[in-house]
């Protein structure tokens, strides 16, 4: 007979990741001027693509109270609507505009997501609180926004959560709650539980971004995450306790269950890496890993057009990429929706080769009918360049390359077009802000009338006095007129 004495239920300490991330939250002054800096574009644009995805009835659709007609007293009010709602659903609906179109910033490494998705929630808190009396200002929000960056991007620089199916949202619902926590309240000890609570609730599998399921699940997947963490560190406020080994229990922790056994590993301390080395979608709303190839693709259609020659006139185009481009966006064959085309290379090369440009509107089912783009992408094919995948990977690099030769039908070949960095790259930063603040310029101007407009420009280019803004004032700014 084998005599079994149970499991120990002795709670441990919290595991150290956990506590190190409630440490970075409480305990750690951004003084970097470039973080301030590049966090006031991160906001602009960030809030800018929340309106452009208003213009789509597939997200507008997803948005507003559970129950119709709903106004929460002091509740978030949602830029682009009249809507105000209690801050777990406010950070859905403005998580959900945010990442919509896929047009807001990225970080690329083992890992891959959208930093500014975190804007959901603490917009969401922020506002809510403010209206409530609390003096908080928008310093607040970008000091919340660059540490969200800095959790999400420091979890992701070395770790690869989509190896294991899991999607990038759950860097969000985790950077979410640490940040939200402290905005509420929390006590260090409760942001740890709160962030426990964020790795043992159910993770989102990655399938919904991948052939044959992707679908419009992947644009609403920040706003739940966003709204999630919302929730669970308003549960913890009110009393819910921790799990001081979610990570490394045995056989029922995130690394036995969900990791493959294997631990999380950092490149670098928490700091402020993340946000001033953030990439910012500006020419294209295209998937990071083809931004470049659709920047050369736009230099092959004026060089077609310039020969008295078209897309008609190709005979094939190698694409020379990163193994993650091939991993995430290299598919063949029909494309069923929206969200299939804008993470689809050849759909996203093949549209600026025919009509030399590349919109929201481009992966409209009205769009897509044209059969030159099926035709043109069954010519495309995509090749690993090693050396793109090691400059992707490299700290000092981070570059995102994609090489496009094309030859045409005549036997002529194109010189080919190599972009090793997107002009959102902060290496492009000088050439890219304004082409960043025009992004923002049109995506408000479908909103507003024009001397609304100009208020608004006006307030987000005075970065001193912006920093001073009681966050509510600022929100107010963005509601439908």
């Amino acid at each position: 007979m084998s005599v079994h004495h149970g499991e120990s239920a002795i709670r441990p300490e919290p595991d150290k990741v956990i506590k190190d991330i409630a440490d970075y939250v409480h305990n750690y002054k951004v003084t970097s001027d470039l973080a301030f800096e590049t966090a006031r574009l991160c906001l602009i644009d960030t809030i800018g693509c929340g309106l452009e995805g208003l213009r789509f009835e597939g997200c507008t659709r997803l948005l507003g109270p559970v129950v119709e007609g709903t106004i929460v007293p002091n509740g978030t009010k949602v830029p682009g609507t009249d809507y105000q709602l209690d801050p777990i659903r406010g950070a859905f609906n403005i998580g959900t505009m945010i990442r919509y179109l896929d047009f807001n910033d990225c970080f690329l490494a083992a890992e891959w997501g959208h930093p500014s998705d975190n804007l959901g929630a603490i917009l969401a808190v922020a506002d809510h609180l403010a209206r409530q009396g609390q003096p908080l200002t928008v310093r607040d929000i970008l000091e919340g926004m660059i540490k969200a960056h800095e959790i999400q991007g420091g979890l992701a620089l070395l770790n690869s959560f989509n190896r294991v199916g899991l999607d990038h949202v759950v860097l969000v619902k985790v950077a979410s709650t640490a940040v939200v926590s402290k905005l509420l309240g929390l006590s260090h000890s409760q942001t740890i539980d709160a962030i426990s609570q964020a790795f043992v609730d159910g993770q989102s599998l990655r399938t919904y971004r991948h052939a044959p399921n992707t679908g419009p699940r992947k644009s609403w997947a920040a706003g739940d995450a966003c709204s999630r963490a919302v929730n669970l560190a308003l549960l913890v406020k009110k009393g819910e306790l921790g799990l001081p080994s979610v990570l490394t229990a045995k056989t029922w922790g995130f690394y036995d269950v969900l990791f493959k056994g294997k631990q999380f590993e950092f490149q670098m301390p928490f700091g402020s890496y993340i946000m001033e080395n953030v990439l910012f979608k500006i020419s294209y709303p295209a998937e990071f890993h083809a931004q470049t190839a659709v920047e050369a693709a736009h230099t092959i259609f004026a060089q077609l057009k310039a020969m008295g020659k078209s897309s008609d006139d190709i005979k094939s185009v190698r694409i020379r990429t990163q193994e993650a481009a091939i991993r995430i966006i290299d598919k063949q064959g029909p494309l069923d929706n929206f969200a299939d085309r804008d993470h689809a290379i050849s759909y996203m090369v093949a549209y600026p080769l025919i009509f030399g440009e590349l919109t929201s509107e481009s992966y409209t089912d009205v769009s897509a009918a044209d059969p030159r783009i099926d035709a043109l992408r069954a010519k495309i094919f995509c090749v690993e360049e090693k050396p793109f995948s090691v400059d992707y990977h490299d700290p000092s690099k981070r570059s995102i390359g994609n090489a496009l030769l094309v030859e045409l039908n005549d036997g002529t070949v194109l010189d080919e077009v190599v972009v090793e960095y997107p002009v959102g790259h902060k290496r492009r930063r000088e050439e890219g802000t304004p082409l960043l603040l025009d992004k923002f310029r049109r995506h408000i101007s479908y909103h507003y009338d024009a001397e609304h407009q100009k208020k608004i420009l006006a307030t987000v280019s005075d970065a001193e006095n912006l920093s001073k803004l009681r966050v509510d004032r600022f929100t107010d700014l963005f509601v439908k007129q």
